[in-house]
């Protein structure tokens, strides 16, 4: 057989510490090609049997994730073919404090210089000699055990001596193919009262040696057979480290081998103390048979939750009070007994004949649950934020689940408020600002209560409305109430997509003229110490900015603590990661509000950074979050964990449907908005300079001529509202670049895209093919979602077989000509219809509209009217709503638009930015 074999592998580790004591680590190999984080496990543990040779270590795209404490157990045995060094300086740094740890871990001397600290243990460092990391990481490295072990604070004390004479228990790295154990051996007959401990040597194949009767008493170098004689050193080591856990009995074995009668007092305290020490750290015990037949029985607890008063809104800060009942094979047990339990760290429990085994790390987590609850720790307020163990929050699922160890039940006064405070229903009024333009529906009203309520109770709120069913004006009376209050001495700050800034500008205009408001935005903006002193000039209720704008001047904001903050659209700092998503989630204010149409239940990584935004620290760091709902929803689709994660969000999160029975009832058939899009830099320029010549050219005609120039100069200008590249005549170029040159584009394509996303339908209408061609190529380079065209060019047929297939729900969006789609076609299908260009004769644009919004359709149907702030779009939308007031007659056509007077003519033809 040709070929070679490297006996001696280099693998260069990048090393980053990340938060809590944990550590990511990535290799690559000589070729600097990365090391698959599975083989880089299997070289770390190679030799490691008490780690299971990493089989549970945590790996993450193309790191290894270890505690310390795993650390120390990768690092502390060197591969005898493979070896490791940094990647970089820093790397390599790390590396060798890691050594140092591992090398120090394995050294008892470390022990005579830590002493117990409550329920940790500290080092003297400067008499430890070792540097700061290395100790950072021992440090770290003592926690996790003490995590992960049964001991009891108390016990750290009487394990000390144990770390000076032989080091972290277990820790040491055995070379024997046998294994030391203490084996427990009940009375052979009904009339002995003495019980056995002994050492006995398990074998490779499992089986139990011990010493003959004549040489029980001989140094183990005499009583081993000739095989093992040469580990007797290490087994009377290893015995020796195992005595000295052993409190029941005053024994010191010696050279030889334990072999001690116990008495039956004796035998209790063996497994009430000495055993789950032992088995804490991994040393062998073999009890009796009938010890390890009981292993599978439990302890159940239940517990019922209640309160002394409910009071409304305040009864958020009742303390919970908890009634504990406990039981063991249908026996109760005093909550005083358990208590006792818990203290003396039992896992083995005799009732009455019989030996029961409990999991003493359980028990010590339910008794410190105990404990907190009866301190009074937990409110109705934790209770309803589930900011409360696990353990003790009740899921929907609980009803479901057979025979559970642990029971939460609420008493029925406390689970009804709690229903009521989860729904969202019945909530104190918060009076509706008497300077709000608009009347609010009862859904509405419910919406800006429970805003308040979440103001005034200091959480975090995410309005999660669907489109269309009016967040906007519940934002505005929540800032008319909190603006109109004494103790409001600075303004709230809306932060929003450019493309809707012009929206919230003119529906503030709308609904709360006497909110003052500052657009901070654009080029000429003012900043820094300007900034502030303009703003205490102004004295503005509300600022208004874009997420551009905030995450460029994101410093500068983070010095004022607003108000409120609002984010609209709140799904722009979904990812984390991105500058403009850390820095927005920087910004202070007393009250943070999250705005978003789209069921965010599902996107998961958004849900973290918008609760991050809202809420802080809520759902703690993103790979907590990841680990437990992530992973386990998204890879899974665990239905234990989405309960779990809909209850945690439910009582932050404010959602209605629109196919919510109880809203249709309150919904008008049809609501028509405009959606007010400004120009960028780039299309301001370019509709001023036409202005000023289009205004030139019309100084030198007449009559016809004039009329024809209007028309054309009104049809280009359209163009350019839409899009300078169909102005300018130019090729598309990439998706991205091309919505950066047009809010309206950008607006139209992300307003499309929630709605499929939302598993709706919508038309979106458009007088210029090159505008249908510029919205479909977007669509389908973000988002994924091939989107039809309906032309006047396309053949009946096909024409058909598309309304039939829209009809169907095959896709979710069609882009049609207006004059193609205009008229004859049944598309009840959708129920949101999207203007992109206005036409100049509403009966057009009316028609279009009743694709949708016909017989046979049975839901709300919102239409969508895209006008750009400024321009001849927004002028003449304006004149068309004055005119309808005198006569239909008059705009049965564009052609009024070429009778104006020099005066409206002129007004028409103006530009403001």
């Amino acid at each position: 057989m040709n070929g070679t074999f490297t006996l001696n592998r280099l693998f260069r580790l990048a090393i980053r510490f990340q938060d809590e004591g944990t550590f990511s680590i990535s290799a690559k190999d000589t070729r600097g090609y990365t090391v698959n984080p599975d083989e880089l496990v299997s070289f770390l543990f190679f030799n490691n049997e008490r780690a299971l040779y990493g089989l549970h270590t945590n790996t993450e795209g193309e790191e290894v994730h270890l505690r310390a404490d795993q650390l120390m157990q990768a690092f502390s045995i060197i591969h005898p073919y493979v070896s490791f060094e940094g990647l970089s300086k820093d790397d390599e740094m790390h590396l060798s404090s890691i050594h140092e740890a591992a090398h120090a871990w394995m050294n008892p001397e470390l022990w005579n210089y830590a002493e117990a600290d409550g329920a940790f243990i500290r080092f003297d460092n400067e008499k430890t000699g070792i540097s700061e990391d290395a100790a950072a990481i021992i440090s770290y490295a003592v926690r996790d055990k003490l995590t992960h072990s049964t001991i009891h604070p108390d016990q750290l004390s009487a394990l000390l001596p144990h770390l000076r004479n032989y080091g972290w228990p277990g820790e040491s790295v055995s070379t024997m193919p046998i294994r030391v154990a203490f084996r427990l051996t009940e009375p052979e007959f009904e009339s002995d009262t003495e019980w056995l401990l002994e050492s006995v040597i398990v074998g490779e194949r499992g089986a139990h040696w011990t010493p003959a009767t004549r040489r029980i008493h001989a140094d183990a170098q005499d009583a081993l057979p000739a095989k093992w004689k040469p580990y007797a050193g290490e087994i009377v080591k290893r015995q020796s480290e195992m005595a000295s856990f052993l409190s029941s009995i005053d024994v010191v074995p010696g050279e030889s081998f334990l072999s001690t009668p116990m008495s039956d007092p004796e035998v209790r305290g063996f497994i009430k103390d000495d055993l789950p020490m032992l088995q804490s750290f991994g040393y062998p015990v073999i009890l009796p048979s009938w010890l390890k037949s009981v292993t599978e029985s439990k302890m159940r607890i239940q517990t019922n939750a209640g309160i002394q008063s409910y009071k409304s809104a305040t009864g958020l800060d009742e303390v919970l009070s908890f009634d504990w009942n406990f039981s063991l094979a249908g026996n109760d047990i005093d909550p005083n007994a358990f208590r006792k339990l818990v203290d003396e760290n039992r896992e083995y429990i005799r009732s009455g004949d019989e030996w029961f085994h409990i999991d003493p790390l359980w028990l010590k987590k339910i008794r410190n649950l105990m404990d907190r609850a009866d301190a009074g720790e937990w409110t109705v307020k934790d209770l309803l934020f589930q900011d409360m163990p696990e353990e003790i929050v009740p899921l929907e699922m609980d009803d479901e689940i057979d025979d559970p160890l642990f029971a939460f039940t609420m008493q029925k006064s406390l689970r009804s408020y709690m229903e009521m405070l989860s729904d969202k229903k019945g909530l104190p009024p918060a009076g509706i600002p008497t300077d709000l333009q608009a009347e609010l529906r009862p859904y509405q009203v419910d919406g800006y209560n429970w805003l308040i309520f979440m103001r005034e109770n200091h959480f975090g709120a995410c309005l999660a409305d669907d489109m269309g069913l009016g967040k906007t004006v519940q934002l505005i009376a929540y800032l008319l109430n909190i603006h109109a209050r004494v103790e409001t001495d600075s303004p709230s700050l809306i932060v929003c997509p450019t493309s809707v800034l012009g929206n919230w500008q003119k529906e503030i205009e709308r609904f709360a003229p006497s909110l003052s408001v500052y657009t901070h935005y654009g080029p000429t903006r003012t900043k820094d110490e300007g900034f502030k002193e303009l703003i205490g000039q102004l004295k503005p209720d509300v600022i208004l900015t874009t997420y551009g704008t905030a995450s460029q001047d994101g410093d500068m904001l983070a010095e004022t603590v607003f108000a409120s903050i609002t984010l609209d659209e709140a799904q722009n700092i979904k990812n984390m990661q991105t500058k403009q998503s850390r820095i927005i989630r920087k910004l202070h204010g007393k009250h943070h509000i999250a705005l978003t149409g789209t069921p965010i239940e599902n996107r998961l990584s958004e849900l973290w950074a918008i609760f991050d935004f809202i809420h802080k620290g809520y759902f703690a760091s993103f790979k907590k979050f990841t680990d437990h709902f992530i992973i386990p929803i998204e890879r899974d689709d665990s239905e234990a964990d989405k309960q779990k994660l809909r209850a945690k969000i439910r009582p932050f999160l404010l959602r209605r449907t629109k196919s919510d029975p109880d809203l249709q009832l309150n919904l008008p058939k049809k609501l028509e908005q405009n959606e007010y899009c400004p120009l960028t830099t780039e299309q301001a320029a370019l509709y001023e300079s036409f202005l000023e010549e289009t205004k030139f050219k019309l100084q030198t005609l007449t009559g016809f001529e004039k009329k024809g120039l209007i028309l054309k100069m009104l049809s280009r200008l359209k163009q350019l509202c839409n899009h300078p590249a169909l102005f300018l005549k130019e090729p598309h170029a990439p998706a991205e670049q091309m919505l950066a040159r047009s809010d309206k584009l950008d607006r139209i394509v992300s307003m499309a895209a929630d709605i499929a996303a939302n598993k709706e339908q919508c038309l979106i209408f458009t007088q210029y093919i090159g505008m249908g061609q510029l919205i479909r190529q977007c669509l389908s380079e973000l988002h994924g979602i091939d989107v039809p065209f309906l032309t006047g060019s396309m053949p009946k047929g096909q024409r058909d077989r598309l309304v039939e297939a829209f009809q169907e729900g095959e896709f979710p969006i069609f882009i049609l000509s207006l004059k193609a789609g205009g008229t004859g076609l049944n598309l009840t299908g959708a129920n949101h219809v999207l203007h992109a260009d206005r036409w100049w004769n509403p009966a057009v644009e009316n028609q279009a509209t009743d694709r949708a919004y016909r017989i046979g359709q049975t839901r709300f149907v919102h239409v969508h009217k895209f006008v750009t702030i400024g321009t001849i779009e927004e002028k003449i939308d304006k004149m068309l709503k004055e005119k309808a007031t005198l006569s239909a007659d008059l705009i049965q056509s564009s052609q009024w638009l070429s009778e104006l007077s020099d005066t409206e003519l002129d007004n028409l033809l103006s530009f403001t930015s």
